[in-house]
């Protein structure tokens, strides 16, 4: 039985492979001048992007290269290798997901910062040197920030319940997920962050099972954890623990949503407090962007789920929609999502494909700023809202703009612990949001550039900085950050 990596040549018609865009095809055939220029003709003639190719061996009259290809979907992929398993006297021997190669045996792991590689090392790290820093961290458990990895370790929690755009899968399917994100904690801020799937989805017990790890730990990052649960979860364990516990899907889009609102609006020479902002979503991401853009100023946000606006009158709402329809909507506007986007300047969808048309759009004010951050699938395409809005925003990798949050956790995380902060406040993500926003100098501002780039490295120093500062002003940092090299 074959592995999803690793798919076997069959006939064209039995073909069903689990590609992902990108994939390598290993070729056998005849070691003969013109054979792989009709392999490549095939492959562009469907519309394939050729990536890398590599000689794997060759035995006598034959080759066998590994050839890379980029496709538009699976059923595109299946296209190309269809047309290529058709040339004469070319063999497909398999076809590799490179997703999937990347994903074998985990994308992290777990190594020594000093070599056991004498008695008197293994002494020292292990018995019996060990148990003096047992004593000393029994006596003064504060010591533990000092002489263990809790100062640098952050646990990323989920249950599986709502796994990007797949709902809920189950803790298992949850794991990749929670690995690539200790893999950006380490790539960008130098945190160990390690990936803990639950088989629980009861808020009562999952609070309580992380409560029991939190010792170990210098923050608590949930992820993937349903609404309205997650926000349950969350305060559960703010109150419960003395270190930061950020629910990322919350805080960390709101963090980001703001400052790419701030400089869409600086570029138009708009004020936030002037806005009419309106946001479809009311889970775990639209909830917190409404408080976070209320926090920093915003007086007119109407939030809508897909019955319509939020607002005291429905009678259909959850307790957490009642909060939210209690702290919006300052107009009480009611009905549809068409209606409430009349006249408004900024809409921000954090929903679901295609609920948003350019007929909406052109009922909105003038030059509106339109954040359509629904992924993959946006809920009105970038080209389709760049004919009526002034600036667009999405989620998505391959358009400018993009709200990624790795612009912020990594950030809020080093900051919060460079200072190891009690928690992670408002005043913390305000701060976070900001520093975002200036990491573009104005001169640099366009439509198409108001979020700086997932790779700029200063973007993380910058938020942690500002973060560090934060926790200062508002007393929940245990120490004072260090001077700035």
């Amino acid at each position: 039985m074959t592995s999803p990596t690793t798919v076997m040549a069959k006939k064209p018609s039995q073909i069903e492979l689990p590609l992902s865009q990108s994939f390598t095809m290993r070729l056998k055939y005849p070691n003969r001048v013109g054979m792989f220029a009709r392999i490549v003709g095939a492959i562009g003639k469907h519309g394939g992007d050729l990536g890398g190719v590599d000689i794997v061996s060759t035995e006598g009259a034959t080759i066998i290269r590994d050839v890379t290809v980029r496709s538009r979907s699976r059923e595109h992929g299946a296209e190309i290798i269809r047309a290529v398993q058709r040339l004469p006297k070319v063999e497909l021997v398999n076809v590799s997901d490179r997703v999937f190669l990347l994903h074998l045996g985990g994308k992290i792991a777990i190594r020594n910062k000093v070599p056991v590689n004498t008695r008197d090392t293994l002494s020292q790290a292990y018995t019996p040197g060990v148990a003096r820093v047992c004593e000393a961290i029994a006596e003064n458990p504060r010591k533990a920030w000092q002489l263990t990895i809790k100062g640098n370790s952050v646990a990323v929690v989920t249950d599986g319940s709502a796994v990007l755009g797949l709902g809920n899968i189950g803790p298992e399917a949850a794991l990749p997920v929670m690995e690539g994100k200790a893999m950006l904690f380490k790539e960008f801020a130098d945190i160990d962050a390690y990936p803990i799937s639950l088989a629980t989805q009861d808020p009562e017990e999952i609070v309580r099972t992380v409560a029991n790890l939190a010792p170990g730990f210098g923050g608590i990052n949930l992820e993937d954890i349903a609404a309205p649960r997650c926000f349950e979860i969350e305060a559960a364990l703010q109150e419960r623990l003395d270190i930061p516990v950020f629910h990322d899907d919350q805080h960390g889009t709101a963090v980001v949503v703001l400052a790419a609102l701030l400089n869409a609006l600086r570029l138009l020479r708009r004020k936030l407090a002037s806005q009419r902002i309106v946001i479809l979503g009311a889970g775990a991401a639209g909830t917190a962007i409404a408080r976070m853009l209320q926090s920093a100023g915003a007086r007119d946000v109407v939030v809508c789920d897909r019955k319509g606006a939020i607002e005291p009158g429905r009678k259909d709402l959850n307790p957490a929609k009642r909060a939210l329809a209690g702290s919006t909507n300052p107009r009480r506007v009611s009905g549809p999502l068409g209606k409430a986007m009349e006249g408004a300047q900024v809409f921000i969808g954090v929903s679901g494909p295609g609920l948003v048309t350019t007929r909406m759009l052109r009922r909105m004010a003038p030059k509106p700023v339109v954040f359509a951050l629904a992924n993959p699938t946006p809920e009105i395409m970038p080209e389709d809202a760049a004919k009526v809005a002034a600036i667009v925003a999405t989620g998505r990798s391959d358009y400018p703009n993009q709200i990624n949050n790795v612009l912020a956790f990594p950030g809020i995380f080093r900051g919060a612990l460079n200072v190891r902060a009690r928690r992670i406040n408002q005043a913390m993500q305000l701060a976070a949001a900001r520093a975002i926003a200036e990491s573009i100098p104005p001169r640099q501002l366009s439509p198409e550039y108001i979020v700086p780039s997932v790779f700029n490295r200063e973007v993380v120093t910058a938020v942690a900085r500002a973060v560090e500062q934060a926790a200062v002003e508002t007393g929940v940092a245990r120490r004072r950050p260090r001077p700035a090299a």
